[in-house]
């Protein structure tokens, strides 16, 4: 047995110092790196349907699951989604624990100071979905009431950017903050929370696989729309050239329509040919 252990050792060690080390972080341009290991790191909401999200059977699939194997397929690289903590994705991306985020990403001002933006690829917009039953149909019906939004999320930095279309209607001025959309569904339909702030590609997702949709309303407000992009490093210009070159060309090729229309059941992409 002592002699199985001496000839497992070197190995044991090496292991272990393959799992120390980790990959080194570098201020270069990482397009090199991808290219040569094949492999890309996608952090992602694994809760965020239907962009990026876990089926019951435990896999990640979605709309943006589809487009970024899409986009790598063109170069023969494999995509890595890494379930990540969305309020600490910036983080995530400048550790270089993740290559890009890439999960319904809305592109702001804010964000766009600490990260490199792909071209826009899809529209949205926050919405509120309340119950009928609440009464609630435009955002200043909500004055009292108790609002959901997700942690980290676009929807909760402009509640507080912009707080005379929301916030100053808001029961305390302070939302109940979830960190995905699954749990704070479950508190809506059980009275806890009034309003959920949120996506409209999710809400239009989510509740077309509702029994009762007709219970449930969405709510338009003043929110500037918003458009769905990439996030990258500010340092990899080179990996955002590519997945913008990527997009055209899944464009030309009918390839990004046919993945809108399986999740979408029409195209409503915006990249233009």
């Amino acid at each position: 047995m002592k002699k199985n252990l001496y000839w497992l050792l070197p190995t044991i060690l090496l292991l272990f110092l393959s799992a120390g080390c980790g990959r080194k972080k570098s201020d270069t341009d990482q397009w090199n790196r991808i290219e040569e290991e094949k492999r890309v790191i996608v952090g992602l909401d694994d809760s965020f349907v239907p962009m990026g999200f876990q089926n019951k059977a435990g896999e990640i699939i979605g709309f943006d699951v589809d487009l970024a194997k899409a986009v790598f397929d063109l170069y023969g690289i494999e995509v890595d989604f890494q379930p990540i903590d969305w309020s600490m994705k910036e983080n995530e991306l400048q550790n270089q624990t993740i290559d890009l985020i890439w999960n319904g990403y809305s592109k702001t001002a804010e964000r766009e100071e600490k990260v490199l933006f792909s071209d826009d690829y899809m529209k949205n917009e926050q919405v509120v979905v309340s119950l009928k039953k609440n009464g609630i149909d435009q955002f200043s019906d909500m004055k009292g009431k108790i609002l959901g939004a997700q942690n980290g999320s676009s929807g909760y930095h402009s509640f507080e950017d912009q707080p005379e279309i929301l916030k100053n209607y808001v029961k305390d001025q302070t939302p109940i903050l979830y960190d995905g959309f699954n749990e704070a569904f479950m508190d809506l339909k059980s009275g806890r929370i009034d309003g959920l702030l949120i996506d409209r590609v999710y809400a239009n997702y989510y509740l077309s696989h509702e029994d009762n949709l007709a219970d449930y309303s969405i709510i338009a407000g003043g929110f500037e729309s918003e458009t769905f992009a990439v996030g990258i490093r500010k340092t990899d210009p080179q990996l955002a050239e590519k997945i913008n070159a990527a997009f055209l060309a899944l464009r030309e090729n009918g390839e990004l329509a046919r993945i809108s229309e399986k999740w979408f059941g029409e195209d409503v992409t915006a990249i233009k040919k």
